[in-house]
């Protein structure tokens, strides 16, 4: 099949730096354009764009043609993720969070926020299923996984991963046989991991751009918010609103994990802190 090519020139660039801006949020600095010139390229050897030859084609084809446009907002997506990444949250979970919420027996709801092909949610998830034994709960507990990426919600719904234990650092307390179906192990140590139902049951993934004006939930709706790794996608402004909503869906109390590189910016007041970006919701009203 032959593969369109566009040549972007300076122009060209920041055209698409602006439509991505206006379509879902993700800034792009200039010192992006070498990448943002090789996912155009790539974009176009998807069958969705077979009939675009031209900048101007692809750039109203983004804002005609829905399976264009979730195609080019695909391209741009960042999906580095791994099980237990920042694994100093789960601890928290286990050591501080979930305890007070077990041991009432509560309806738990988690609402993991930028969950890209599944490893953060199926973490939180077993993360749960341990601590529910560990203090014998029979607390129900549901967990929402929201990207913007189809392809990598396709991905998560799967659960199907590999895992290499020397690059990728498992907390002492998970028996990855309780969560995983162990498929294969390679000789060089290399194992393919399939979720267990006893996780997928928890779980629900959907569709969410966080530049949304309003998201698809209650106030006060989750006892816990991650939101890990993402926000740095967004200029500042666009991130505060990113987490006002979100601190309008979490309850008072209720904790939201943030990546390593990221704060709560000018809502200091609104969260109280208690490092390792760890942050408990502690005002009564929304923003």
């Amino acid at each position: 099949m032959k593969h369109n090519a566009i040549l972007l020139d300076s122009k060209g660039l920041h055209q698409v730096q602006n439509i991505l801006y206006e379509v879902c949020g993700i800034y792009l600095t200039d010192s992006k354009q070498t990448m943002i010139h090789n996912r155009i390229t790539l974009l176009l050897k998807d069958p969705v764009c077979y009939n675009i030859h031209t900048l101007d084609d692809l750039l109203r084809c983004i804002k005609t043609d829905s399976q264009v446009k979730q195609a080019f907002i695909n391209s741009f997506t960042t999906n580095k993720t791994d099980l237990f990444r920042e694994a100093y949250h789960f601890d928290d979970m286990l050591n501080r969070s979930l305890i007070p919420l077990l041991r009432n027996n509560d309806t738990i709801k988690i609402f993991c926020s930028a969950s890209s092909s599944g490893e953060e949610v199926y973490s939180i998830a077993a993360t749960c299923l341990y601590a529910k034994t560990l203090y014998k709960s029979h607390a129900n507990i549901k967990i929402i996984g929201t990207d913007i990426d189809t392809n990598m919600l396709e991905i998560a719904k799967k659960g199907e991963y590999t895992l290499d234990k020397r690059l990728n650092k498992i907390p002492d307390w998970v028996e990855l046989e309780k969560y995983f179906s162990i498929v294969k192990i390679l000789p060089n140590g290399i194992m393919h991991l399939r979720a267990k139902d006893s996780l997928k049951s928890m779980i629900t993934f959907q569709q969410l751009n966080l530049f949304n004006k309003n998201y698809p939930f209650s106030s006060k709706e989750f006892d816990m918010v991650f939101c890990r790794n993402v926000l740095i996608y967004f200029k500042p402004k666009d991130q505060e609103k990113i987490l006002a909503k979100l601190h309008n869906v979490l309850k008072v109390g209720g904790t939201l994990y943030l990546g390593h590189s990221e704060d709560i910016l000018g809502m200091g007041d609104k969260f109280d802190r208690l490092g390792n970006k760890i942050f408990i919701r502690n005002s009564e009203y929304s923003i």
